[in-house]
């Protein structure tokens, strides 16, 4: 059996240039990166050479990176951060309803520790109307949290602009940037964004590391309390190996930008036309201008079928693809990005996530295309409803 991996935006496979890169630090480079003899500052170098790295694909001075064990702890530690050091002039935030659940969950935890949160609208695609975002900011406005490019659908925020606003208004802008990493050019001032938050498995390195870019000058409190590390900043002891492969991660995402993304961009076009003209009854869910999403995403929805039997079928045919919480598929209910974005119960319950990245081949979509084919045919064969009226 044929197996083709297409969940590239719930995390990639380290490369191996990675994990070479990484080895020595589990073996030979070994030391406290917080000591000061020789195997200690050894470690010390290979990660300040990470950070120049990291901060180098999104054009950053390495002291503005802190690294973290994830995406979900920067998101956590801005907002919690930012709605602590900012108390005294105000308690508003501004997010969106199509946010990660580390945003949202976090949101509704500050909630009830006095912060007010404006969970803004989006449009068919996923698009937040810059208009409405100036509208919501209020007097008491200390923060702005949108993400760059949605997890589910793909869409890229025009966040240029919106910190633009932000900015005009005095508040601090924080992007979740973990699915734009590696896949778009990010330079933060060219963006204007204060915050930025990053993940090393979603660009082909290890688990478990992550990052946030605080622009230099803004003082938000210490997330994890302890030591000195991160220059007073994280406590505990650095994650090197992880850190290092992270580095190393970063820097091949920015040698292999443009290639990684047309490449992505080119595959994920061949499924979609494919699907769309071999399978009845797919929509498309997300922007349909395909410049103006993740290159490898494909949030598709096949009516009349169940989201949770596509992925099993599919898994036992050794196709690996998402549906429902993109970042939790054990759960089950239908996608609050596809609730936002307004699409019907027929599509929700059916809506499928297929992304693309490095290593897939057209002999994977032809064999993906195929197969789905065999299985909502299978499906719809089952179903007992043949349209809108009977679901």
């Amino acid at each position: 059996m044929k197996n083709v991996y297409m969940d590239y935006s719930a995390t990639t496979p380290v490369k191996q240039e990675v994990a070479e890169a990484m080895i020595p630090y589990f073996t030979e480079i070994f030391g406290n990166p917080s000591t000061l003899y020789g195997p200690g500052l050894k470690a010390k170098e290979g990660l300040e050479n990470a950070r120049c790295q990291v901060a180098g694909l999104i054009g950053a001075e390495p002291r503005e990176i802190f690294f973290t064990s994830c995406g979900t702890e920067a998101d956590n530690w801005v907002l919690e951060g930012v709605a602590d050091a900012f108390s005294k002039k105000g308690n508003h935030i501004i997010t969106t309803k199509i946010e990660h659940h580390a945003i949202l969950h976090t949101c509704q935890y500050l909630e009830k520790h006095g912060i007010e949160v404006t969970y803004l609208d989006v449009d068919s695609e996923g698009f937040v109307d810059p208009a409405d975002f100036e509208a919501a900011i209020r007097s008491t406005t200390i923060l702005a949290s949108i993400m760059m490019v949605n997890n589910e659908i793909g869409t890229l925020q025009p966040i240029k602009e919106l910190a633009a606003i932000a900015k005009a208004h005095g508040i601090l802008f924080h992007t979740d940037a973990v699915q734009a990493l590696g896949n778009f050019p990010i330079d933060v001032n060219d963006l204007g964004v204060d915050f930025i938050s990053m993940s090393a498995h979603k660009i082909y390195g290890p688990k478990g590391v992550g990052a946030l870019y605080k622009r230099a000058g803004i003082q938000i409190p210490s997330f994890v309390h302890g030591g000195a590390q991160e220059r007073k900043k994280r406590a505990g002891t650095e994650n090197t190996a992880g850190i290092v492969g992270f580095g190393k991660a970063a820097e091949l995402a920015g040698k292999n930008l443009e290639e990684h993304h047309r490449h992505a961009d080119s595959l994920r076009r061949m499924l979609w036309d494919r699907l769309s003209s071999e399978v009845p009854d797919v929509s498309l869910n997300g922007p349909a201008d395909f410049t103006r999403r993740h290159p490898g995403n494909l949030n598709v929805s096949f009516s009349y079928v169940e989201g949770e039997a596509i992925l099993l079928l599919l898994d036992s045919f050794g196709i690996s693809v998402t549906t429902g919480s993109a970042c939790s598929s054990g759960s089950l209910g239908t996608s609050h990005v596809l609730n936002a974005i307004d699409v019907p119960v027929t599509r929700a319950n059916g809506a499928i996530r297929f992304t693309t990245g490095d290593f897939t081949t057209e002999e994977d979509i032809e064999y993906v295309v195929e197969t789905v084919k065999k299985v909502i045919g299978r499906l719809r064969e089952l179903s007992p409803v043949t349209g809108e009226e009977g679901w």
